[in-house]
């Protein structure tokens, strides 16, 4: 292997910690540092987006009311119980027909697109979302982003020690009802995860062969 092909110090953190994180289901108490959460919070918002139009937010959920309210929603599974912190991830299929203007003029200050891209840009987004509605796929690509960023999360919680868990199971119009959304059929409830200190410690289950699950060039193959 030569020089240039030696894993960083990075990769190998990354690589750690990626092979290293378990879904947790069961909770400590122990609160989660305000400033701690809102870096969480900040690093999956960094997660890329269909247009970059970020049509995705979270709704973090730690007053007793609120998570024994997802608790219900979750037909009474214990993370919201026991966890000091839900993450409600909710994907916006909606948001291309708003005011995006902040996202195309910082892209442009920041360098990161010319004033080409960036005045050609809520056409090209409109164009591209009413071909979405129309094929019925405009929540699913909502529910894409929303998801990419709690991969995100996911990983940058391991990486502060902390555990999470992505939840199943949950009445979706019950979540809207825990965070204030009830009858916004534009909002989309993409996932439920708890974040806290693990009350259990969990082996890694395995995983399959990659000849099963990995193909070059076709599926199959």
């Amino acid at each position: 292997m030569s020089a240039v092909d030696v894993p960083t110090a990075d990769h190998a953190t990354v690589s750690r910690i990626i092979r290293s994180r378990r879904s947790i289901r069961h909770y400590r108490p122990d609160p989660v540092p305000a400033a701690l959460l809102e870096e969480l919070v900040d690093l999956a918002l960094e997660a890329p987006s269909s247009f970059n139009l970020q049509a995705r937010s979270i709704v973090t959920v730690t007053g007793e009311e609120g998570r024994r309210a997802l608790a219900e929603a979750t037909g009474g599974q214990p993370q919201p119980r026991e966890a000091p912190v839900m993450l409600v991830f909710v994907a916006e299929s909606a948001a291309w027909h708003g005011d995006r203007g902040d996202v195309w003029e910082t892209a442009v200050r920041r360098g990161a697109w010319s004033e080409e891209f960036a005045t050609a840009s809520p056409e090209d987004a409109r164009a591209f979302h009413e071909d979405l509605r129309a094929r019925g796929l405009e929540r699913e690509y909502a529910v894409k982003d929303a998801m990419i960023a709690a991969s995100f999360l996911m990983l940058a919680a391991q990486a502060a020690g902390l555990a999470t868990g992505p939840m199943n199971g949950w009445n979706e119009d019950l979540v809207k009802q825990a965070i204030g959304v009830g009858g916004r059929d534009d909002l989309h409830i993409a996932l439920l995860m708890p974040l806290g200190r693990p009350a259990e410690a969990r082996l890694h289950p395995g995983r399959r062969d990659r000849a099963l699950t990995c193909f070059s060039e076709t599926y199959g193959r």
